[in-house]
């Protein structure tokens, strides 16, 4: 059950996910904060910044109606208004500065968490602003491995040690998904939600087969290793053109050494791990290994199903009531979850079977973000909420979605219904994937 958000949570969420953005750029040079000119992400001196302006621009100049902190504020960190390709030729505050700056913002923001009742509103902002910069230290992490910088070092309580990874194996099998009418969305009483997942509405589900785990290194290597990039049959036109022009032949991190497959992580070249699910592809890609197989991409009403729903007691149906997490009500935990960066990688897809959904899915939540068939859309009843940016620009067919979470996503955002939503050609992502029967 969610927890009623007051003044000392809402200020730990804000100060953890500041101890976050700190810790994951601390050991970057000047220069690699910068960084190249690249489509697939920000300067992260401009990317820290911004995350402190959008809290700065909801809660103090929104809420408290007071003046802007920095009068070049909105020119420099406003991402509706400045265009990617001139964040890295914008007037940037140099490192020393912008950390003074988002140093000044939370003081002031928590301060005043301390002095003002935390009605509703109020409540909300301080959540989406903290989450909001949740999402950003993810991106700080994806970053960090597209560029080829060291591997990110976090501290936290409750970090797996490499004994209790052993035990990593494969996970075959699917699980049985009953039909019936499920209600896909997010209620008005279940917390801080995204205005995507406004509201819950009735799906009628046929019965179907998803797979017990993600695809695995290993599987997806039996496609690579067949030929599955040159085999026009497996590929959608839009996935070919892409294929084509990128000359693709395995996922962007492989790259084989004799007879073995080799993966950059971060700066180093490592033994791709069998067990382990396949990340950094897109969703081309995954469609392409999915018609190669005899599978296909769940929709994401399927997945949140397999992800929420518990069976009727005959399990001839599903029954009403869903649940937050795949394991229940309860909030993450090590056992249940890969998140929070406890581990700054995936780990083997048969580990944590405390996690599993109620029809035997694991690692639903953490690990990899998983691609669905579903195009990005509104829910019926859709409405805007104040931050119009976040969603309502992206519908159109132009994205699909995702859903679960990765490795480093933060327990705080994770649950059943959360959507994530990237276009299909993404790899940089950490994204992989899980299939269905067809």
């Amino acid at each position: 059950m969610h927890r009623k958000p007051n003044s000392e949570n809402l200020a730990t969420n804000l100060l953890d996910a500041r101890q976050r953005t700190l810790e994951l750029v601390a050991n970057l040079t000047d220069q690699q904060l910068i960084g190249p000119r690249l489509a697939i992400v920000n300067p992260l001196v401009w990317e820290i910044g911004h995350a402190a302006w959008f809290q700065e621009r909801w809660v103090l100049r929104h809420y408290c109606n007071e003046p802007p902190i920095r009068p070049d504020g909105d020119s420099l960190y406003d991402s509706a208004n400045v265009l990617h390709d001139g964040r890295w030729t914008l007037p940037l505050p140099a490192r020393a500065e912008t950390l003074d700056y988002i140093q000044t913002v939370l003081d002031r923001v928590l301060a005043r968490t301390q002095r003002l009742p935390i009605t509703p509103e109020l409540a909300y902002f301080l959540q989406l602003s903290s989450l909001h910069e949740d999402m950003h230290c993810e991106a700080y992490v994806y970053t960090r491995q597209t560029l080829g910088y060291p591997t990110p070092h976090v501290a936290i309580a409750g970090a797996s040690t490499a004994s209790e990874l052993e035990c990593g194996g494969p996970l075959a099998g699917d699980v049985a998904v009953p039909g019936g009418t499920f209600a896909l969305g997010s209620e008005r009483d279940d917390g801080f939600i995204f205005d995507n997942e406004k509201w819950t509405h009735s799906i009628t589900l046929l019965p179907f087969q998803i797979a017990r785990a993600p695809v695995t290194n290993h599987d997806f290597g039996l496609f690579v290793n067949d030929r599955g990039y040159e085999r026009r049959e497996c590929w959608s036109d839009a996935g070919w053109a892409w294929r084509q022009r990128l000359q693709a032949k395995q996922p962007v991190y492989w790259n084989r050494r004799g007879d073995g497959w080799f993966v950059r992580r971060y700066r180093d070249i490592v033994p791709l791990a069998p067990h382990e699910p396949v990340i950094h592809v897109n969703w081309f890609e995954a469609d392409a290994f999915c018609r190669w197989a005899g599978r296909r991409l769940p929709t994401e009403a399927e997945w949140e199903a397999a992800a929420a729903c518990e069976p009727t007691p005959d399990g001839a149906s599903l029954a009403p009531r869903k649940r937050r997490y795949p394991w229940g009500d309860e909030p993450p935990t090590a056992e249940r979850a890969n998140l929070d960066l406890r581990h700054t990688e995936p780990i083997a897809v048969n580990l944590l079977p405390a996690g599993d959904s109620a029809l035997g899915c694991r690692q639903m939540l953490g690990n990899v973000w998983e691609w669905t068939a579903s195009d990005f859309e509104p829910f019926p009843g859709f409405s805007a909420d104040p931050y119009k940016e976040y969603s309502e620009p992206w519908f159109g067919g132009t994205h699909r979605v995702l859903r679960g979470g990765a490795f480093p996503t933060r327990s705080r955002l994770a649950r059943n219904q959360y959507r994530n939503f990237y276009t299909p050609d993404r790899r940089d992502v950490l994204a992989g994937f899980r299939t269905c029967s067809a």
